[in-house]
């Protein structure tokens, strides 16, 4: 195989950029998911079960970590799991894909969270209208994680559909197979 194209997101773009474009949709999609939930029903809000929103906010990235996982499961053999402290309060977990894979594969684990996870959200917002306000921040927390798979995906829709994906220090890399 030779590689078509290398992608790599946070050099492209930079840790900044992404981190404000996260920002701006996690705030877009609070403010529309909020008054779409109050415009449908009118009903008192409650902080009960804070603890346990906490807790749900605290634990969203690792399950989306863990969706994206559970998709490459039939690759698992080829994906190492790096947990990376540079916060030590928030660790950072890292899927290195060692050994190629196809690329709708893994273009399915990168959207994988956004369409199990949202859904629920919004359900929950709609089945327990005075806790809507919790499930609308998780749906935007969870939006902003989600940018970054997006941005991926969008690169990898570019490329040839029997590619396959690999990852090096670079970024990802686009793999075709050589001609016969």
């Amino acid at each position: 195989m030779r590689c078509w194209k290398t992608i790599n997101v946070k050099k492209h773009y930079g840790l900044s950029r992404l981190f404000l474009l996260s920002s701006i949709l996690m705030i877009a999609v609070f403010i529309v998911s909020y008054i779409g939930f109050e415009l449908t029903r009118e009903s008192g809000k409650t902080d009960a079960f804070f603890a346990l929103f906490l807790v749900a906010v605290v634990l969203l990235y690792p399950v989306h970590k863990a969706l994206h996982f559970a998709v490459l499961w039939k690759y698992r053999k080829r994906i190492t799991l790096v947990v990376n402290r540079d916060w030590a309060f928030f660790p950072l977990f890292l899927l290195r894909i060692c050994e190629p894979i196809p690329k709708k594969r893994f273009a399915v684990s990168l959207v994988a969270p956004f369409f199990i996870l949202n859904p629920l959200f919004v359900t929950g917002g709609i089945l327990f209208p005075v806790f809507s306000h919790y499930f609308t921040a998780l749906l935007a927390f969870h939006c902003g994680i989600c940018l970054i798979d997006f941005v991926y995906v969008k690169n990898l829709s570019r490329s040839p559909k029997s590619s396959y994906i690999e990852e090096n220090d670079d970024g990802y890399e686009i793999l075709v197979p050589l001609p016969e």
